[in-house]
């Protein structure tokens, strides 16, 4: 069997999404997801200037040497936009190792570690009212674990706090739009967020709440010792991770756990942390670390150091990549949680899959491969859209330094 063709689809049903399909000589099919939210077109472009060329001709099966081939071969490693195309062919090459074996990828991975992925879901409000509201709502729909994120009194606008409760989109501009921070008034409000939360659905509820990078160490201490009365699951992206040694100083103040790693791309962003056991929960993905390969050695790592998993699980992530991070979710003995934002009806359309949430917890399809496919005549009918995350500025007006 030999690899014939490989397209790569850009498509908009509502979001920007990149696709990579590989076909081969005998009529097998595979896709892997490339999506880089908000430089969509700089890894569509890697792929087909200089990594489609690469892929005709050569072996599906050899999926460790394919990607040694094209992470050794090129002189230029690492980076966000390098490992999101070779995730791309390995997804998709994975998928095609299903489809070949008559499996369902995970059975190749080593079988079930569970019956089930526990995955958490997003409650957000402008108001402490609003959040209890959405908390309701998704412990109603069987969630074991939610995300809560509330807006600040005297900020205009908070990032995570969205208007469409189920299907959220931040990135919401052709050119990014600017929102104002301040680090005090946040961290004078959460902790109130959290104590009305605790007290409205009691002590078992998992809940998680994302600092998306905004504080300093010392302050991002601050918040985790306050936040302890109200034992959260994660602390989730408290500072920038260029710095690991900041995290030292987290761990020296607070027993809040914490969760890092959905900008990390290799196991080289994440070893320090991880065998320092600076993080709890390492949040890498399939599309963003380089792949199903890839990201399984960064698991076998955690694993040895008590880090569990919680993968990123955003819009910007299609469905080809939730299906291919519930194969691995569903077979590592390291998991700990799955983040899960719904897509939109018109995604759902694009990106035909079968795999299915009930009662908080999502199950793959049992089809061989992945079981997730891309419609090109639908995803067709939605062009790419120039679309951008905002930027914060303090309330100076300074660029957010973190």
């Amino acid at each position: 069997m030999r690899i014939v063709d490989a397209r790569v689809i850009v498509t908009c049903p509502g979001r920007n999404f990149v696709t990579l399909k590989i076909v081969t000589d005998e009529g097998v099919t595979g896709v892997g997801d490339a999506t880089l939210n908000g430089r969509e077109l700089a890894v569509a472009s890697y792929l087909r200037d200089h990594v489609v060329p690469l892929l005709i001709g050569r072996d599906p099966a050899r999926i460790e040497d394919t990607w040694q081939y094209l992470y050794q071969g090129a002189y230029w490693r690492r980076g966000p936009v390098t490992m999101s195309a070779i995730a791309a062919v390995d997804t998709a090459l994975w998928d095609i190792k299903g489809k070949v074996a008559n499996l369902p990828v995970y059975q190749l991975l080593g079988g079930r570690s569970r019956d089930g992925v526990t995955v958490y879901g997003h409650a957000n409000g402008e108001t402490v009212e609003d959040v209890l509201v959405e908390v309701a709502r998704y412990v109603d729909l069987g969630y074991r674990a939610i995300r809560v994120q509330c807006g600040v009194p005297g900020l205009p606008r908070t990032y995570g706090v969205s208007a469409d409760k189920l299907f959220y989109e931040p990135a919401d501009a052709a050119l990014p739009s600017e929102a104002t921070w301040s680090t005090a008034r946040y961290l004078a409000h959460v902790p109130t967020v959290f104590a009305r939360v605790r007290d409205e659905f009691g002590p078992t509820l998992r809940l998680l709440h994302d600092v998306h990078h905004r504080l300093s160490p010392i302050e991002a201490a601050r918040l985790g010792k306050s936040l302890e009365p109200h034992a959260l699951t994660w602390m989730e992206d408290p500072v920038p991770a260029e710095l690991p040694e900041g995290f030292r100083l987290i761990r020296q103040h607070t027993t809040t756990p914490v969760a890092v790693g959905e900008v990390f791309n290799t196991i080289w962003d994440a070893a320090q942390l991880i065998r320092e056991q600076l993080i709890d929960y390492i949040r890498t993905t399939v599309v963003h670390a380089g792949g199903i390969t890839h990201l399984r050695r960064i698991f076998d790592l955690a694993a040895l150091h008590h880090v569990r998993s919680g993968s990123h699980g955003a819009t910007d992530l299609s469905p080809v990549c939730m299906a291919a991070a519930l194969h691995l979710d569903l077979a590592i003995p390291n998991f700990g949680l799955q983040e899960y934002m719904r897509h939109t009806d018109a995604t759902d359309e694009v990106f035909p899959h079968g795999y299915r949430y009930a009662d908080g917890y999502l199950h793959p399809a049992e089809t061989p491969g992945l079981g997730v496919d891309i419609d090109e005549e639908a995803a067709a009918r939605y062009p790419y859209a120039p679309a951008y995350l905002p930027v914060n500025r303090l309330e100076d007006g300074t660029v957010h330094p973190w």
